[in-house]
């Protein structure tokens, strides 16, 4: 299925081309032939629908909370487990009624409701209180019912449930969960196999609350948490762009939404480095500062950015490697408090942003755009308003930064007229 919003475009140039004269009435007619249906929206009956099945299944919960004291253990199991079948059996019958929308939320609503049985059983037989124990079981209940009916609310549930598990796991064990790469991959192997972009944001974005919680999860161990999550960015921008670039439809799909939440994490990285490290950076290496398999991860994101750029032979694409490597860079540069200014860092760090703008420009991506030009403001925030140096220091570095890009803009502007371009 195509985007919607690709088609509403195509129909776009496709009118305005046959307005020009461009396309003949038999062409237009024969493009249009080619392209394969629209997935089907949602309309006002829908969203109707949607409301009024929200609406009673919350005058279910209501009413079940009201008299759940008063009722029997075996009858609170057989409301539960009626209340799961009834959603996942609706779900079907909408399904086979061709109401694709309808039949996801209804799966959706049954992996909650499953979640909600699981607390209500541990807590009617005095089960052990492990609360990430009961996430990670709803998580893979939730994940089981997405890969049997194809709902994207399903895999949401399920995501949202292995976060709240390998979160709560790394701050009460202070070590990284990788076991929820497993429950991670298996994502984004529903993804690869519904070709769904909904699905693939919603992977893309529980990458984020682990590689958050694995760089706060050194107490006191001299650790610095924001270059944990640049090697966590670079990883995910790296990837994202190696996967963009393959030849697979559902393969380069994927990429493209995995490479943008990855810009935007690199843009967020760099501005919080600029804003923070210099507070709490204390003479430490930068291996020093982290651990080694966050080194290897950031190692490993640049050299995937690299393989996109070999790949694509594109000048965006190498830009992009470019952006990955300098926030790396950075890193290695800084220096602890009581110092010098890290002014080379500084300059890393808004070249990189550069970079990302100049990628994003080169490629038509304007998520990629608009994450640099973020970049970009909250690395100079960072500079100008950081509370530790010399105010008038940071201005001079940043007027000779900012000549320096006036510079480059009239050399590039002199040169670009000649290769028409």
């Amino acid at each position: 299925m195509l985007d919607r919003a690709y088609r509403q475009r195509l129909e776009a140039d496709l009118a305005k081309w046959e307005a020009g004269g461009l396309l003949t009435p038999a062409a237009l007619t024969a493009i249009r032939a080619t392209l394969p249906p629209l997935a089907p929206g949602i309309n006002i009956p829908v969203v109707l629908a949607i409301v009024g099945g929200l609406l009673i299944s919350a005058a279910f919960l209501a009413f079940v909370a009201a008299h759940w004291i008063e009722l029997a253990r075996l009858a609170r199991l057989a409301i539960l487990f009626s209340g799961s079948v009834a959603a996942y059996g609706i779900g079907g019958w909408f399904a086979r009624g061709d109401r694709p929308v309808l039949a996801d939320l209804c799966a959706g609503v049954g992996s909650i409701i499953f979640g909600a049985a699981i607390a209500l059983v541990g807590q009617m037989y005095h089960l052990g209180g492990d609360f990430a124990a009961g996430m990670l079981l709803w998580s893979i209940g939730a994940l089981a019912a997405a890969a049997l009916t194809g709902s994207r609310g399903a895999l949401a549930v399920a995501l949202a449930a292995a976060s709240l598990w390998s979160c709560t796991r790394i701050f009460d064990l202070h070590d990284p969960q990788f076991s929820f790469l497993a429950v991670w991959l298996i994502a984004a192997g529903l993804v690869l196999a519904w070709n769904s972009r909904v699905a693939a944001h919603l992977v893309g974005l529980s990458a984020l609350p682990w590689w958050i919680a694995a760089s706060l999860q050194f107490d006191g161990r001299n650790v610095e948490p924001t270059f944990v999550l640049a090697d966590g960015a670079a990883l995910l921008f790296g990837a994202g762009l190696l996967l963009a670039a393959a030849r697979w439809q559902r393969v380069s799909s994927f990429g493209v939404v995995l490479s943008t939440y990855g810009a935007f994490a690199l843009a967020c990285v760099a501005a919080l480095e600029v804003a923070t490290v210099n507070e709490f950076f204390h003479g430490r290496s930068w291996i020093a500062s982290q651990p080694m398999w966050a080194i290897l991860c950031g190692v490993a994101g640049a050299i995937f950015a690299i393989a996109a750029a070999a790949a694509t032979r594109q000048a965006g694409a190498a830009f992009a490697a470019g952006a990955t490597g300098l926030v790396l860079v950075a890193g290695t540069v800084w220096t602890p408090v009581g110092a010098s200014e890290p002014w080379f860092a500084y300059a890393f760090e808004l070249a990189a942003m550069l970079c990302l703008v100049i990628s994003g420009m080169l490629e038509a991506s304007r998520p990629r755009v608009v994450a640099g030009w973020i970049g970009i403001a909250g690395v100079i925030a960072g500079i100008t308003w950081a509370v530790r140096g010399s105010l008038l220091r940071r201005s001079v570095f940043l007027a000779l930064a900012g000549a320096s890009a006036i510079v480059l803009a009239t050399g590039l502007n002199r040169l670009l007229p000649r290769t028409g371009k």
